[in-house]
């Protein structure tokens, strides 16, 4: 296995900037491990739903996790306001670094994240092959 630890700056895209990692390291298949950070504009996808939390204020990030590769990128995020009040969803583009976003990156050799289609629940869901 091959740890990545990275610093994301202000006004880094979270996810773009995993897709972008996934690229240059030319991962087929890791896990967030470890994540800490704040956020100035947030946007999820709510659960079981097509609707969108859109916000800009500043966020700290509570929790990061999910799978991610070259082939695709699955996360769920959990985010705290200045209240305490907590919000999770789906991660989506645009969510943007306030200050920092420490994260750690376990890369699984020999596996690979893939996603198909799944007609049963109309996402692209992860396959998991072997090299």
């Amino acid at each position: 296995m091959t740890i990545h630890c990275y610093r994301l700056e202000p006004n880094d895209d979270l996810k773009a900037k995993l897709a972008q990692i996934c690229s240059e390291k030319n991962i087929q298949a890791a896990c967030i491990v470890s994540s800490v950070g704040s956020l100035k504009k947030l946007k999820l996808r709510l659960a079981n739903s097509k609707t969108f939390l859109e916000k800009t204020e500043n966020f700290e990030i509570i929790s990061l996790n999910g799978t991610i590769s070259v082939h695709g990128i699955h996360l769920h995020a959990s985010v705290s306001d200045e209240q305490g009040h907590v919000f999770g969803g789906h991660l989506m583009d645009q969510n943007m670094i306030y200050t920092t976003c420490e994260l750690v990156i376990l890369e699984l050799p020999n596996f690979s994240f893939t996603r198909e289609m799944d007609s049963a629940t109309g996402f692209k869901e992860l396959k998991v092959g072997k090299i």
